[in-house]
């Protein structure tokens, strides 16, 4: 069985940062393989969605980013998670929770 590929949805995208980066820094490019990796190749995060988002939960102040320098030798921009970072992730994952919820209960009174 081959996993789709989804485009994912704007709200998602600011949970999904939150909870990869608040497993340790990491660096977008990163961030972004990470998600895919997670989602067993379902996911993918374009830099185009990506970078943009990084930057909004950074003024946010959800996220703090500072230049290190990578396994590699090059220098890249890794974020951590803040503490109003992880407090909205604690927001976010319970909405999610709601939300999925919500929907299983249509998903399956749509069956009955």
């Amino acid at each position: 069985m081959s996993a789709e590929r989804s485009d994912l949805l704007q709200g998602m995208l600011d949970m999904l940062i939150l909870k990869v980066v608040a497993m340790g820094p990491i660096h977008g490019y990163a961030l972004s393989k990470q998600i895919q990796l997670m989602s067993k190749d379902v996911l993918r995060v374009q830099q185009g969605s990506l970078y943009p988002a990084l930057h909004r939960l950074e003024d946010r102040k959800w996220l703090h980013a500072d230049w290190q320098e990578t396994k590699t030798g090059r220098e890249a921009k890794y974020y951590s998670l803040t503490t109003a970072g992880r407090k909205q992730l604690e927001i976010e994952e319970l909405d999610w929770a709601r939300l999925s919820e919500a929907i299983s209960l249509v998903m399956r009174a749509a069956e009955s």
